[in-house]
């Protein structure tokens, strides 16, 4: 009876290990995070240094060297310009361009 128990144990705690292994691998390390942030902060900085466009309304996230680009931008070009620009920095593995083109209404 008690090697059963032992027995039982043992793929329980297999079972157990495997289940941790597998989120371990799925959750970002420390370093992943580190680089994100430090992938975010260069778009940012690389946004905030053209000299031609204001992107202001623009909000980047980076997601395991994958950055997401979200906010508003007055023209097609300008979102284009914005993920050219996301791109640039090294460590982008690739650009998920959601930003929405919405143009002033006239009066």
């Amino acid at each position: 009876m008690s090697s059963l128990v032992l027995v039982f144990l043992v793929l329980v705690l297999n079972g157990v290990s495997e289940l941790i292994a597998g989120e371990a691998s799925t959750a970002r390390t420390d370093l992943e995070r580190l680089n994100d942030d430090s992938i975010t902060a260069n778009v940012q900085g690389n946004l905030a240094g053209d000299n031609v466009i204001d992107f202001a309304r623009v909000d980047v996230a980076t997601e395991r060297g994958t950055v997401i680009l979200s906010g508003t931008v007055p023209t097609s070009d300008q979102k284009a310009r914005a993920e050219q620009l996301a791109r640039q920095v090294r460590g982008v593995k690739q650009v998920t361009n959601q930003l929405q083109v919405r143009t002033r209404q006239q009066p």
